[in-house]
């Protein structure tokens, strides 16, 4: 028999489980960054041509980044009005530039290390603090987001001392439409001009 103590009690266990899971996609998703992370750094700080490192890059950012989804957030409401083919070619390059842009700064990190913070849960999300110190610069706030931390970790944004990057991109591209007529094929030129000047 169900008394009211025991449903007093269920209850409370109840309440405690959606806390629970929470607490356990939080530290899943800290680990996951601490990998991504570890893996990152031990590319920059290797040995070996831009070439290697790109392609290992490439890798890991595949692996561990949601980069179609980034990339849909940022085109923002001029995905819908892309078509098929303008969608498929735009991620294409998305995920070129993404790599391009992290790549081209390599040199820059040589060095670069990172401290674990804490985690904390957003809605269905998770926040990941990090310390970033690279030699010669004052130590950088690092943020991580974490989509599904809980089933299938993946990084949707990076916000920098303050700063979401994706929302700064998606930002730039909007601004870059609105001067060009909401042209998509504009973008998608400037963005082929932008990954073969440094690739």
């Amino acid at each position: 028999m169900i008394t009211r103590r025991n449903s007093l009690t269920l209850a409370a266990i109840s309440a405690l489980l959606p806390m629970s899971a929470r607490a356990q996609g939080t530290e899943r998703a800290a680990a996951f960054v601490k990998d991504v992370g570890d893996r990152l750094v031990a590319v920059v700080n290797a040995s070996g041509s831009l070439a290697a490192k790109r392609k290992q890059m490439t890798q890991i950012i595949n692996a561990a980044v949601d980069v179609d989804g980034i990339g849909k957030f940022c085109l923002g409401r001029y995905w819908r009005q892309a078509t098929p083919e303008q969608q498929k070619q735009y991620l294409a390059l998305f995920h070129e530039v993404l790599v391009t842009n992290i790549t081209a700064k390599l040199g820059e990190y040589q060095g670069v290390t990172f401290t674990m913070g804490r985690g904390k849960p957003q809605d269905d999300e998770a926040i990941v603090a990090t310390t970033v110190v690279r030699p010669n610069n004052a130590p950088t706030a690092v943020d991580w987001v974490i989509s599904n931390p809980a089933s299938n970790p993946k990084i949707i944004d990076v916000v920098a001392e303050g700063t979401s990057l994706r929302l700064t991109q998606r930002s730039d591209y909007a601004s870059y439409l609105t001067h060009n007529n909401g042209t998509i094929d504009a973008l998608i030129a400037a963005m082929k001009n932008q990954v073969s000047q440094n690739s």
